[in-house]
């Protein structure tokens, strides 16, 4: 129609065919539906993190305690069937216990690299993130940016996909360590989960009534799928993005803005959330829907920008506010 050549060319287009697109609408559904099957009432926060996932992105849960960080975790990981790893973070964790180290063979005269818990895993889920060292948070530096670590100048890829999904008690923080900038910045987004309502706390208990519900979840997709359908989820909204990361770097209230990293973080993350609407093209919407997720963490406020009460959510609202939307008509 001539609306859609008004439209499309402000977007660039996926390389899907129509069958395609009707089998990923239905496998995204099938996910989430497994998923609503132990964590009622969030299909919001389930799609976001789907999109994380098929952005190749790694997630942070800010969360209290009980309200199903872990058993989302879990219920992803076999309904899509992933390898999964937990990993319980307290201050006796160190960095070889999550890439490995080398140990000395006795019988070979020789150092043999003994795994760490991320190497044979898909879906690492790294529980209580802030309660361990700085130095075993920045093992996972590494592993997150580039699907690899390196021990004793020895580099040894991860299994793909490789997943971090971190959670953080947002109380009882005696005895944690914030997360420095850069580790932070290696998320694509920042979620909470947040208490149920009243209709899905009363499903909760009806459903732990006889069973744990995480044994009726079932696989949906392989993990050949979840490869192909990240591949497939490529494209992106540039000038939308960029008008966004700069203002954030002007805005008056920041001292840092949305890095390079996060901007590329922004733009899979828009097209993950246009591919899971069953779009082939990516709308400033879909940029829109996603940005407080991914880049209000990222943003560090002036001294007295703080001093003033203001939040990083602010800064973002603004943005959205008064940051145009390009306009390619002509």
């Amino acid at each position: 129609t001539g609306a859609d050549r008004v439209i499309r060319p402000a977007a660039v287009r996926f390389q899907l065919q129509t069958n395609e697109d009707h089998m990923m609408q239905k496998e995204i559904n099938l996910i989430q539906n497994e998923v609503e099957k132990v964590i009622s009432g969030k299909t919001e926060v389930i799609r976001k993190i789907l999109m994380a996932i098929l952005a190749e992105g790694h997630i942070l849960l800010d969360d209290v305690p009980g309200v199903g960080k872990t058993t989302m975790a879990v219920a992803l990981g076999k309904t899509m069937n992933l390898v999964y790893n937990r990993v319980q973070f307290t201050p006796d964790v160190l960095p070889s216990d999550i890439v490995g180290f080398s140990m000395y063979n006795k019988e070979t005269g020789a150092f043999e690299y003994k795994p760490g818990i991320v190497t044979e895993t898909n879906l690492l889920l790294g529980d209580e993130i802030n309660r361990t060292s700085s130095k075993t948070q920045s093992a996972l530096l590494e592993a997150m940016e580039e699907n690899q670590v390196t021990v004793d100048g020895h580099t040894y890829p991860l299994k793909a996909p490789f997943i971090v999904i971190a959670t953080q008690n947002n109380v009882g923080t005696a005895g944690t360590q914030l997360l420095p900038y850069a580790q932070m910045d290696r998320f694509l987004v920042r979620l909470s989960i947040g208490y149920p309502d009243r209709a899905a706390q009363m499903a909760l208990l009806r459903q732990r009534q006889n069973a744990d519900p995480i044994r009726n979840v079932a696989q949906v997709v392989t993990l050949e799928r979840v490869l192909q359908m990240q591949q497939e989820g490529r494209a992106v909204f540039l000038e939308y993005i960029t008008s966004l990361a700069i203002a954030s770097r002007e805005h008056a209230l920041t001292e840092i803005g949305i890095s390079p990293r996060g901007a590329l973080y922004l733009d899979r993350m828009a097209k993950a959330c246009a591919y899971l609407e069953g779009r082939d093209f990516v709308i400033p919407e879909d940029v829109r829907a996603v940005f407080a997720d991914v880049c209000a963490h990222r943003l560090i406020l002036s001294q007295k920008a703080r001093l003033s009460g203001a939040t990083a959510l602010d800064v973002v609202n603004d943005l959205l506010k008064t940051v145009a939307v390009p306009d390619r008509r002509g």
